[in-house]
């Protein structure tokens, strides 16, 4: 399961729509070490400036390393976590995730980061099995 939902919200949800904001602080409740490598990173970002920020240290345990891929490989979850800090994400591996400022995305790094060759030279086998 990807989101410990409260009932209350889950009730909510079965009945209508849900306010993204609602839905943003089950997110940050139930994924706290994906939600704090996005914070720190938007802010490392928005402190250095540059045209991203990115995470090269692989989470210490297994049960973080789900959390960031639970929240990475959901559209709504990370859509949701892009319009709420106000920017764009990238994710290349079990660990490297990388934020653009959504308002001035630097598309040409932005390609670069995300492309074929991207993915390929950020490979190692230390993390062959992350």
């Amino acid at each position: 399961m990807s989101l410990d939902v409260p009932t209350a919200l889950l009730a909510k949800a079965e009945q209508g729509d849900v306010k993204e904001a609602e839905f943003v602080a089950c997110v940050r409740d139930s994924l706290p070490y994906a939600w704090n490598l996005v914070a720190s990173l938007v802010t490392q970002l928005r402190v250095d400036g540059g045209p991203f920020a990115d995470n090269q240290v692989p989470p210490a345990t297994e049960a973080e390393r789900g959390q960031l891929l639970r929240a990475l490989a959901s559209d709504a979850i990370r859509g949701s976590m892009e319009r709420h800090f106000g920017v764009r994400l990238a994710f290349q591996n079990c660990h490297r995730v990388a934020v653009f400022p959504a308002e001035s995305l630097d598309t040409e790094r932005y390609a670069a980061f995300t492309s074929i060759r991207g993915q390929l030279l950020n490979q190692s086998p230390t993390l062959r099995d992350c």
